[in-house]
């Protein structure tokens, strides 16, 4: 006669602890883009303050924000983060490659197409929002109109249009920054 093994087969549930990403993520956007929106509005030139939020608050801190999202199963705030997170440090590297003489520099016509997709990718990722909450929605399709009005500035090398743009990307990212520090000091209340 033969013996039969047992098994018993035991449930664990994992408590996510972890801190919320996203008001990192939303801030570094956020602040990122009011900054160099203010350059586009016209009110200083491009220099090093923008180059370095480009890479550091906006590029990075998005990117570690996007990881953060990755481990706590966000697909969306992965995808999100860590895009616009590699968005600012492209962005960066197309102001500053051909500075160091490593390219030339992309013409009107190739950054039009670079910002008219990035407004297309967004114009996606808004309709994802439709599914989370307004403040949300408010910042993405802020940001695919931002897009496709630099796109339209580039591409008709119209200054006008890049300065209503810089309006409407401080208005985007003062949106951010709003929706970023509510989560922070919800968080904190706990309640809306």
């Amino acid at each position: 006669m033969s013996e039969k093994a047992s098994t018993t087969q035991t449930a664990v549930t994992t408590i996510d602890t972890t801190a919320n990403p996203a008001p990192l993520g939303l801030l570094g956007f956020g602040l990122t883009t009011v900054l160099l929106n203010l350059h586009n509005a016209g009110y200083f030139a491009q220099g090093s303050m923008i180059l370095a939020m480009g890479i550091f608050y906006g590029g990075i801190a998005q990117i570690i924000a996007g990881i953060m999202e990755w481990k706590k199963g966000n697909t969306f705030g992965t995808t999100a983060f860590t895009s616009y997170g590699l968005f600012w440090l492209s962005l960066v590297g197309l102001l500053v490659m051909p500075k160091l003489q490593w390219v030339e520099a992309s013409n009107n016509i190739a950054m039009s197409a670079y910002l008219f997709m990035w407004g297309l990718f967004t114009l996606v990722m808004f309709v994802g929002t439709l599914k989370i909450n307004r403040r949300l929605q408010f910042v993405f399709l802020s940001l695919a109109i931002l897009f496709f009005l630099l796109a339209l500035g580039d591409f008709t090398e119209n200054k006008s249009i890049t300065r209503i743009a810089g309006w409407e990307g401080i208005v985007c990212g003062f949106s951010a920054v709003y929706t970023g520090l509510a989560q922070v000091i919800e968080e904190l209340y706990s309640k809306a």
